[in-house]
């Protein structure tokens, strides 16, 4: 069962990718990892938005949409992750001033293929 969860997972960052990447986004990580924390991906878009996106992802049936599972703690995480980033060597080819968003990318598969739902925005961190 955690095999056929991390294949769906890597399937569903891989969508994602593909789904912002069709909306204008540059993609400049994916599994970053700051300590024991790790950002899915990591985009740019408008030349000056940094997107730190987290990718939920089930297969059908589905008891719950997948993006209600992004809880405050996780949010926390990523918040931490996201410093890390902005404070590391990584990130000096990005321009200097970045509007930072959290956003969260919600992945389902089915035998129809892959329902993709994006929040741009979907939470502000809370810093605890």
């Amino acid at each position: 069962m955690k095999d056929n969860r991390k294949t769906t997972g890597k399937r569903g960052e891989q969508e994602a990718c593909r789904y912002l990447e069709s909306l204008g986004h540059t993609i400049v990580e994916r599994n970053w990892r700051h300590s024991h924390k790790e950002v899915d991906i990591i985009s740019v878009s408008g030349g000056n938005i940094l997107h730190i996106v987290e990718v939920k992802s089930k297969t059908e049936p589905v008891v719950a949409e997948p993006e209600l599972s992004v809880d405050r703690k996780k949010m926390q995480n990523l918040a931490a992750a996201a410093r890390g980033y902005l404070h590391s060597a990584e990130r000096i080819y990005l321009p200097k001033e970045l509007e930072v968003v959290f956003d969260v990318v919600s992945v389902v598969f089915s035998d129809r293929g892959a329902r993709i739902e994006y929040f741009p925005q979907a939470y502000i961190p809370t810093y605890a």
